[in-house]
């Protein structure tokens, strides 16, 4: 097994670093948190030119039929420059569930708009503060229409159609794929810590519906596609702390105190060297994780779940730390460490947080070792 890049990914990564390099995202992310547009519109129209959101999808749909190596990759370079788009949403979760579960009509009729950026999707589990699972889904799917409340609902405000898990009336749990803008659809947008990324309240009061998958299976495909996406938001998370590493280091080589550069006092180095183990462990489980995926690995499961602890702490670490090296100043408004603290932390959330992945990883090994 060889877990690292081979040429032609390393190529890609520095392309997509180059071209959000120009395109200023980091910058284009403030813009977003301090205006009102929920995310950068010229910067997803050029994302769909240079074929992003097609990556890893079929040929057969409108997609470039790569592998998911290659869209970690990108994942990991969105991340450094915390790209205010839906791409997550769109790729990450509503792709990769029509690619698992969708009928023959569905993935035609979606896959391609999706690949070419034409259409938003999101997909809304999550209802209120409470950790996830089968018995807390109160959504319901009856007769063809939904009813209840889902929050929140990442890119919901935006999104042109939802995947929505949802109670049916034998107590099963089914997907079922609604239009956004249909008659009993509500949204409403909802402030979160990255104001960045937008998030939304959907009511639905008797929204048609179509089953996506098979009837009963709603919360399987879920945890499938969950997986898969935890494996793409860890690449997140490693790109925003490798940023996180890179502003502090700079700014410790650049900013002298006493006649000498901080980055020479043993306190910024100690700062400095547990957010690059932190990252280098993040980054080895999710390069694992990128071969199980792209693999269809049986590990799978195991691997993202790894992936996903190590890349939360390593972020969350990074994006405080950074803040610390960069001292008083590093509260202010105008110093960029506040945008990745902020993404940090709305990422940590993202698909779940921390405790309740690491309860599927210790569930899962032992699992596999009772095995």
């Amino acid at each position: 097994m060889n877990f690292d890049l081979s040429d032609e990914q390393r190529m890609l990564r520095d392309q997509a670093r180059r071209f959000l390099d120009e395109k200023g995202s980091v910058d284009a992310a403030r813009t977003i948190l301090e205006g009102d547009a929920p995310f950068d519109r010229s910067l997803w129209a050029d994302m769909a030119e240079l074929g992003w959101m097609a990556t890893a999808i079929p040929e057969a749909y409108g997609g470039a039929g790569l592998s998911h190596e290659e869209l970690c990759v990108i994942a990991e370079q969105l991340g450094l420059a915390i790209a205010p788009t839906p791409f997550s949403s769109s790729i990450y979760l509503a792709a990769e569930a029509i690619l698992l579960a969708g009928s023959e009509e569905q993935k035609q009729r979606y896959l391609p708009l999706l690949a070419g950026g034409q259409t938003i999707g999101c997909v809304a589990v999550a209802e209120g503060v409470q950790r996830p699972g089968p018995a807390d889904v109160k959504v319901r799917f009856e007769g063809g229409v939904l009813t209840g409340e889902k929050l929140p609902v990442a890119d919901g405000d935006v999104a042109d159609f939802a995947i929505v898990l949802a109670r049916t009336g034998e107590g099963a749990r089914d997907l079922s794929l609604v239009l956004a803008d249909l008659d009993g659809v509500e949204r409403t947008p909802v402030e979160t810590v990255d104001p960045s990324r937008s998030h939304a309240r959907f009511r639905f009061d008797g929204a048609a519906g179509a089953l996506l998958g098979v009837a009963g299976d709603g919360w399987a495909v879920m945890e499938r596609v969950f997986d898969r996406a935890a494996i793409l938001f860890a690449f997140e998370q490693v790109g925003g702390a490798q940023a996180c590493l890179d502003m502090a280091t700079e700014y410790a080589k650049s900013r002298h105190a006493f006649g000498r550069p901080i980055g020479s006092f043993q306190a910024i180095k100690h700062k400095l060297a547990d957010m690059y183990v932190a990252l280098e462990l993040a980054r080895s489980n999710a390069l694992y994780g990128a071969w199980a995926l792209a693999n269809d690995a049986p590990d799978l499961p195991t691997a993202a779940a790894a992936a996903r602890v190590a890349a939360i702490q390593a972020y969350a670490l990074a994006s405080k730390e950074n803040i610390q090296t960069h001292g008083g100043m590093g509260y202010t408004w105008e110093v960029d460490a506040q945008l990745y603290y902020r993404r940090a932390a709305l990422l940590a959330q993202s698909v779940g947080g921390e405790r309740r992945w690491k309860d599927k990883l210790i569930s899962r090994l032992e699992t596999r070792n009772v095995a």
